[in-house]
């Protein structure tokens, strides 16, 4: 019977992150309450509380499931491709991925709201773009020692720029509703890494 039980609450914890993922890569952080959760899922905001005592604990594990996924996605694209050129388009794609489903990044649309997050949630923001950024300079390293990339510059800060352009494309590509854009703004960096 408690097996149940913690299966169910197991599986309620996740729609709550799955809702809440949604509407923070929609809305914002600040714009969303647990009332639009409870809403959704047909449940009383006190469950919400059991699960997520408050809004700051909630951010926190939606940040840490989000970075989870994103690295097991890079792990993936380590495996399945050899080439560093094919692992910077894959790396783009994860981001067209998120647009194509009229999403924003979620640790970029946080960074946005980075002043009025809780502590807690910024050292997770800051730690996903830290993460990307090291994988993002070891296949640059790996791509100019095996002629598929070219640069100038420290591998870390270019790695910085793919990930501001690519964050920064999204943003733009955002209002007009446009792939197109992103998928421009992506090019044209991958374009200017090739030898």
């Amino acid at each position: 019977m408690a097996r149940t039980r913690n299966r169910k609450e197991s599986g309620t914890a996740e729609r709550v992150l799955d809702i809440a993922e949604r509407l923070v890569q929609i809305r914002g952080f600040s714009n969303f309450s647990y009332a639009d959760i409870a809403t959704e899922l047909g449940i009383t905001k006190a469950s919400l509380h059991y699960h997520y005592p408050g809004k700051a604990e909630l951010g926190q594990a939606l940040i840490t499931r989000y970075a989870e996924r994103f690295s097991q996605a890079l792990v993936e694209i380590d495996r399945d491709r050899r080439d560093a050129r094919a692992k910077l388009e894959a790396y783009a794609d994860l981001y067209a991925g998120v647009l194509r489903n009229e999403r924003m990044c979620m640790c970029g649309i946080l960074a946005a709201e980075y002043q009025t997050l809780p502590a807690a949630m910024q050292s997770e923001v800051i730690r996903f773009f830290d993460e990307n950024q090291r994988w993002l300079a070891a296949v640059l390293v790996s791509g100019k020692s095996d002629g598929t990339l070219a640069y100038t510059g420290r591998p870390e800060d270019v790695a910085q720029g793919i990930l501001s352009t690519l964050e920064g494309a999204m943003l733009v590509a955002r209002p007009y509703g446009d792939l197109a854009r992103f998928d421009a703004a992506a090019r044209q960096l991958l374009n200017g890494l090739t030898p």
